[in-house]
């Protein structure tokens, strides 16, 4: 028989259930199976199926929701099965079937791939051109992160896990977070994660540092929530936006492409699907600079509205205020007009929720098992050297740059204690929940902030961070500002750094 073990997730008594081999079939929902345990050998290769896909679903905490935020999906929905070395071949079979289905993916990250394609940026829907499509092509060619058949290879993926990636063109920087999220949805067989052989993996245990009282002192001060609200007013926006368009609403012509070919002296099937029919003689270029007389009907205020998620009211304001002549380029190119006008009035959106952005804290907190609840079983074998300082003994980094900070951090005789904070850690900002990297605790006289928490990035310049980075940090400093206000006897300092010397810059 086949046995299974579920528990409910988010419940302050860690309660498990044990059901029977029959609640894995069909008929049964159980999506809260985390360990199923082969009692008998079985090589029936549909219930196999069936019972591991009750595992792999999405678990749900008490009150029915599922569990899938980005930042702790992984570390709670992880299934563990108890079997037999079969399982093996079972699971190689699996995986090959899902790589399989996945064949209606994209697997060709070439130019005609990214041509067309929509961004969907905080500044509102992009559409990636001829010439930006080069671009990204180029770019993934000229680091290696493609092959000759324009596959995606692993040093894409290994440099994007190390946070290593080079940057892209400046033209598409601003866009850097919906391109690499284009990227990756380019299939490639590296994406499917291996099973973890769980003899190997370790669950690691908070070691004595995590009692010192320097970390609980840490751990009281940052440990708060809040809830955030914005106001501003309208009139504010209006003026800023239309100061905006009529400074920087340029709208590129019209240009077409003609060419002239003639067909080839020998036509063949092959030759008509592969477009070698005709042969290119020449090409030109020409810009319309003219008013488009077209009998397409464009809703000028309901795309804006739409893009820019404001009343049409407030679109119409904003409209009537910008200049005459920048108005009349809607005429000259209407889809680049509404482009780029919700473009720029999203930022000055942006800017306006950032200025009057408030939080509130509220009474609730975190639980301290938020170190040790939900955590899996993991492969330490690249983690380093045992540490002295960390409240575990070994810690999982995410870049090359967070291995370095570690190494000094580790060795400082300023620091007591610090900690990576789990992926449940949050803090709710307008543009998504935002999770801090670290949380450190130094010597009482040894510096000016005791306690400190810190983002760690690879660049400081604010033409590298995506714009839901930047608001996400801008979101924290306020966050942390308000919680030192109303909790901390002492304040914690807040800050982005590059590394451990400039770590030392802010708190001496």
């Amino acid at each position: 028989m086949t046995g299974h073990i579920r528990r409910n997730t988010h419940l302050s008594e860690p309660v498990r259930f044990i059901f029977s081999h029959s609640a894995l079939r069909e008929g049964w929902d159980n999506p809260n199976v985390f360990v199923i345990c082969a009692l008998k050998h079985s090589d029936n290769t549909i219930s196999r199926r069936q019972e591991v896909g009750r595992g792999l679903r999405l678990s749900v905490n008490q009150h029915g929701d599922r569990i899938d935020h980005p930042s702790i999906v992984h570390d709670i929905n992880v299934l563990t099965v108890v079997a037999s070395e079969s399982y093996k071949d079972f699971v190689a079979a699996l995986q090959r079937d899902i790589s399989e289905s996945l064949s209606a993916r994209p697997r060709v990250a070439d130019k005609a791939y990214f041509t067309g394609k929509v961004l969907n940026t905080t500044d509102g829907p992009v559409t990636v051109s001829d010439d930006q499509a080069t671009d990204i092509e180029f770019y993934l060619i000229q680091n290696g992160y493609v092959d000759k058949k324009r596959n995606i290879t692993e040093k894409y993926h290994q440099a994007k896990k190390d946070g290593t990636l080079e940057a892209l063109p400046d033209e598409l920087l601003p866009h850097a977070e919906q391109v690499f999220q284009l990227i990756d949805s380019v299939f490639s067989e590296s994406q499917i994660i291996q099973p973890e052989d769980g003899r190997k993996a370790k669950k690691l245990e908070p070691n004595a540092n995590f009692e010192k009282q320097e970390f609980k002192e840490l751990w009281a001060r940052i440990n708060r929530k809040a809830a955030f609200s914005v106001q501003f007013d309208s009139e504010e926006l209006v003026t800023k936006a239309v100061k905006a368009l009529d400074e920087h609403l340029r709208v590129t012509p019209l240009q077409y492409t003609i060419q002239r070919g003639e067909q080839s002296a020998q036509v063949t099937y092959d030759g008509m699907k592969n477009g070698d029919a005709f042969v290119l003689k020449a090409t030109e270029t020409e810009q319309n600079t003219q008013s488009i007389h077209s009998a397409v009907k464009y809703d000028l205020i309901g795309k804006l509205a739409e893009g820019t998620q404001l009343t049409r009211r407030t679109v119409a304001d904003i409209l009537r205020g910008i200049n005459v002549a920048v108005f009349a380029q809607f005429k000259t190119n209407p889809e680049n007009f509404i482009a780029e006008a919700v473009r720029l009035i999203n930022e000055q959106k942006a800017t306006v929720i950032i200025e009057h952005l408030a939080y509130d804290p509220v009474a609730d907190q975190f639980d301290l098992d938020i170190f040790t609840a939900g955590q899996t079983k993991q492969d330490f074998s690249k983690a380093g050297d045992k540490l002295q300082r960390h409240i575990y003994d070994y810690v999982l980094t995410d870049s090359n740059i967070e291995r370095e900070f570690v190494k000094e951090l580790d060795t400082c005789t300023d620091v007591v204690v610090y900690a990576k904070l789990p992926r449940g850690f949050l803090i709710p900002t307008p543009v998504g929940d935002y999770n801090p990297d670290w949380a450190i605790s130094f010597k009482e006289g040894s510096v000016k902030h005791v306690y400190f928490v810190a983002e760690t990035k690879g660049s400081m310049s604010s033409m590298v961070l995506n714009e839901i980075e930047k608001t996400k940090i801008r979101c924290a400093r306020k966050f942390f500002d308000e919680i030192n206000k109303k909790y901390a006897p002492e304040n914690v300092k807040y800050d982005v750094v590059n590394s451990f010397g400039k770590l030392m810059e802010l708190v001496k």
